[in-house]
């Protein structure tokens, strides 16, 4: 209560029958395709294997980033696109998945709500019971708080909030088999075991926002816990989430055994102030973590939104058809060729890396991929077009030597990533 009080797990009796059987068999749907892969992630500029195989899904056109690797969703289905599954068994596993996403939403609404009450003991009246009950429904339906509840609600910047912290945009899902896999770590602090995933913070989300994870582990009968004697500390058979408080070993880790079906939800800024490890049983497990992913830089429409401001500064002549630039100002110059960058390095590079992995669910994202490598090959040539205009001799001297300078920095990074990206 006291070192772990935004950690809120639920049992898997608490959560309807009916998602369960639809998310499992999402779970199994998606393993028979092969869809799960493992990452080449990048640490301390080494490249590294996860031993845990991934598959993003999530709102169309979003991405997460996590070790240096840009993950692309496989699209959930979502009103007002054409998401094209390459098999009705993938549309459903997807389906099932947006379903687990708006019950886990809700329920993370209910226990930060919780939380709130619990911590403001002021509020005495009955007004918190029918708050509770709106407040769930509201959100759902309006995402907002309609006007004529009476001022025992919520203020409305904390439903907006709180809206914002657990609209959770995507899924990243995990699969590991214990068993095919020759070395796991030990965790190092509490001798909790082997670890499938070790100590870490979630990256790359919106801040303070909730993070939620349902597991499940292909308990078969033969797997049931190893009843011998009770072992000191956890049953190494079944699968467990480890939390310990960031940069500290003296305050006691936790680690909570994990049946199929049973998920967990951290709250607020736990994930900041706290680290957790996954503990690996030893059957197979499947888990769903949704989390609201900081989509600022890494959604489509916000790389098309800067393809086209850098593209503002080409234009073509009407008789000619000849190309050149508006604007050879030093500011312009390097916007132009740091957009370059980005959308060489963290989109069609990213992508291609490992994207026709995704193929193997939809082809959603190549007609992005190739318009995004129209909008390179144009930047390619105004590449060019700024070193033919350096190199005339009418230049200003002062001038030139300004735009070289800061044109050079950018080249010499393009040039230092490619062959990064090569070795890759």
């Amino acid at each position: 209560k006291t070192k772990y009080s935004k950690l809120i797990f639920r049992k898997s009796d608490t959560v309807p029958e009916e998602l369960h059987q639809m998310v499992q068999e999402g779970f199994l749907t998606l393993q028979k395709h092969n869809c799960f892969f493992q990452d080449l992630v990048r640490i301390k500029g080494k490249d590294f294997v996860t031993p845990v195989s991934r598959i993003l899904i999530g709102n169309p056109g979003c991405t997460y980033k996590y070790l240096n690797t840009r993950l692309f969703t496989v699209p959930w289905p979502t009103e007002g696109y054409d998401i094209k599954y390459c098999s009705p068994q993938i549309h459903n596993a997807c389906k099932a998945l947006i379903r687990l996403n708006d019950y886990l939403h809700i329920e993370a609404v209910k226990a930060l709500q919780g939380q709130n009450f619990f911590e403001t003991k002021e509020i005495k009246d009955t007004t918190v019971i029918d708050r509770e009950q709106n407040f769930a429904t509201s959100l759902t339906e309006k995402g907002s708080v309609s006007k004529d509840q009476s001022s025992s609600c919520v203020p409305e910047d904390d439903y907006i909030s709180l809206k914002n912290r657990t609209s959770y945009n995507l899924t990243l899902l995990n699969y590991m088999d214990p068993l095919q896999m020759l070395y796991l770590k030990q965790e190092p602090y509490f001798g909790m075991g082997n670890m499938a995933v070790s100590w870490h913070h979630d990256e790359n989300l919106v801040e303070r926002s909730a993070v939620a994870v349902y597991s499940y582990s292909c308990e078969g009968s033969a797997m049931e816990e190893s009843n011998e004697q009770k072992l000191k500390g956890r049953d190494p058979a079944v699968w467990h989430v480890g939390l310990k408080v960031a940069w500290d070993i003296e305050t006691p880790g936790l680690a909570i055994p994990l049946h199929q079906g049973d998920f967990y939800l951290m709250l607020d800024d736990l994930n900041m102030t706290h680290q957790h490890c996954v503990l690996a049983g030893f059957s197979p497990r499947f888990s769903s973590t949704h989390r609201v992913a900081d989509c600022s830089r890494g959604t489509l429409e916000y790389i098309f939104g800067q393809c086209e401001l850098a593209l503002q500064n080409l234009q073509t002549d009407s008789d000619s058809m000849a190309l050149s630039l508006k604007s050879l100002e030093t500011a312009v110059v390097k916007q132009v060729e740091e957009i370059h960058n980005e959308v060489e390095f963290e989109w069609l590079r990213q992508f291609w890396f490992q994207g026709k992995r995704y193929l193997k669910c939809s082809d959603w994202w190549l007609k992005p991929m190739a318009k995004l490598e129209e909008f390179w090959r144009k930047m390619e040539i105004m590449t060019s077009l700024v070193l033919s205009e350096v190199g005339r001799e009418e230049q200003i001297e002062e001038q030139r030597n300004e735009t070289i300078s800061c044109f050079l920095l950018v080249l010499t990074e393009r040039q230092r990533l490619r062959k990064e990206w090569t070795a890759r």
